[in-house]
């Protein structure tokens, strides 16, 4: 299906803000991390104001401590996610979109949520996803991730060990804190936490469709060909959307492969 004509990703201006941010003297942040803020922003269901996510407390909330932990494992330092969302701030501060209360309450909202989300949500073992876990696993191993041979071939030997080998493979993973929980319960957890990651994605691609077609509507204009058959050829597209973006916030190709190829490591459901 043509996503120029279902509008399924958003087309954030990343680009745009960096550079204004590069005009105004303010601190780089790296662009995968502008990207990935504005697109959650922009799924999570922000409203939207010249090509950018308006930043409220309840989407502040909902970015940094509802949805972040679900999808991005950093490779690099993770407080680039927060200082994106500073920049945002500060853009919305230049063009007058906030006042003097509202912009100091969103900039410490920032600070304390950004440190819980560094410091607690993305080391606890409880919370990850299978892609930021298996990530975690890859790189650990020195496996290059920019070849999905590489990683296939990690994941076939993976697959070789037994249940408990691989339970005590992720106890010891670094990049989050050990507790003593790896078992069948907590790989329960782990499943039904990653399936609801990505159906929360669904929903929000479906969504952003949805919002764009209706101009389509208004304006009179046909919707397009792909949605003149059946509606299950749509939810599809939505569904490959949603799994290529877990694997771009975490090793691309990875989730789709964990999918695919080899669900028995990455169980989500019993």
């Amino acid at each position: 299906m043509d996503d120029e004509d279902l509008h399924l990703l958003p087309r954030t201006r990343a680009a745009d803000l960096l550079e204004w941010a590069a005009e105004e003297g303010l601190e780089a942040v790296p662009e995968p991390a502008v990207r990935t803020v504005l697109t959650l922003l922009e799924l999570g269901g922000a409203r939207m104001h010249d090509g950018f996510p308006e930043l409220t407390s309840p989407v502040l909330e909902h970015l940094l401590y509802e949805q972040l932990h679900l999808y991005v494992q950093p490779d690099g330092d993770a407080r680039a996610y927060p200082a994106a969302v500073q920049l945002l701030i500060e853009w919305q501060r230049a063009a007058r979109r906030l006042n003097a209360k509202r912009l100091e309450k969103l900039r410490e909202e920032t600070d304390w949520q950004g440190e819980v989300l560094v410091g607690s949500l993305l080391l606890r073992s409880d919370l990850l996803t299978w892609p930021r876990l298996y990530t975690l696993l890859l790189r650990a191993d020195g496996v290059p991730v920019e070849d999905l041979d590489r990683v296939r071939g990690w994941l076939e030997e993976f697959r070789a060990l037994d249940v408990e080998e691989r339970f005590a493979a992720y106890e010891r993973v670094p990049g989050v804190e050990p507790d003593g929980g790896w078992g069948p319960e907590r790989a329960l957890l782990v499943g039904v936490s990653t399936d609801g990651a990505r159906r929360l994605l669904e929903q929000g691609l479906m969504r952003r469709s949805y919002r764009n077609l209706a101009e389509l509507t208004a304006r009179g204009l046909p919707m397009p060909d792909e949605l003149a058959g059946e509606f299950e050829e749509f939810e599809e597209a939505v569904a490959q959307a949603a799994i290529d973006l877990c694997g771009e916030w975490t090793v691309p190709g990875l989730a789709r492969l964990l999918l695919e190829e080899f669900p028995e490591l990455a169980p989500e459901v019993y």
